[in-house]
């Protein structure tokens, strides 16, 4: 099985949900340690979550800024790997910005939300007449209690494999 072909499996059950966290933690190790989890996930919309646990703590007992950008990053690297073919676009994260808010002192989630007018005109047209795309992606964290602990801007590069000059 593919990660596409995991990604829609796990929006209707929590079996592949589960087998797409332990993928996400094969496939980075960093991130193992942390064990996020993903809160929900729909065709265009995902969740992840930052357990408030030690792993994910800075030394002010807060979620560390660090796991925050890194749920902001999987949050938008993964709607994009799923909505979009991985075997046909390759995505490779140029920027992320994140702007703190609130200390968050309890779970942390972050939120990416996309819908097909915004894959349409961001992505797919764009190709048509380019090698490669930018597109910049709003991210919004929230604590357990519904508090805006930061926003994320992460700008990702895709790009139609067949223009790509190094493979992997």
């Amino acid at each position: 099985m593919n990660l596409s072909q995991l990604f829609e499996k796990a929006q209707q059950s929590s079996f592949h949900r589960f087998l797409l966290e332990k993928a996400l933690g094969r496939f980075v190790p960093f991130n193992r340690s942390h064990r996020f989890k993903v809160d929900h996930i729909s065709a265009y919309s995902l969740r992840i979550k930052a357990p408030y646990r030690k792993s994910n703590q800075n030394h002010l007992k807060g979620i560390h800024a660090c796991a925050m950008a890194t749920i902001a990053e999987i949050s938008s690297g993964l709607l994009l790997i799923g909505t979009l073919d991985p075997k046909q676009y390759r995505l490779i994260l140029q920027k992320l910005d994140l702007e703190y808010h609130y200390q968050a002192k309890s779970d942390t989630i972050a939120r990416f939300e996309i819908d097909e007018d915004w894959l349409q005109d961001r992505i797919y047209e764009p190709l048509e007449n380019s090698d490669r795309v930018f597109v910049d992606c709003s991210i919004n964290l929230f604590d357990a209690d519904g508090n805006e602990v930061a926003t994320a801007i992460a700008r990702w590069q895709i790009k139609n494999w067949k223009s790509v000059k190094t493979k992997v």
